[in-house]
């Protein structure tokens, strides 16, 4: 009997697409923690998904 091998055959397909992410588009880092910070333009846009996105 052969072995399903889909799991093993698609492994290295990335399953999500972070080109359009909160952090696709960093403006600094903070220096100790390394943690994003997203310029000003990325800020406001998550503000309005957010806002039209409510109940």
């Amino acid at each position: 009997m052969e072995k399903n091998r889909f799991k093993e055959r698609f492994m290295g397909v990335p399953i999500e697409n972070h080109t359009t992410a909160a952090w696709a588009n960093m403006e600094n880092t903070k220096p100790v923690s390394n943690v994003n910070l997203p310029s000003e333009t990325e800020v406001m846009n998550a503000k309005e998904w957010v806002d039209t996105n409510e109940k």
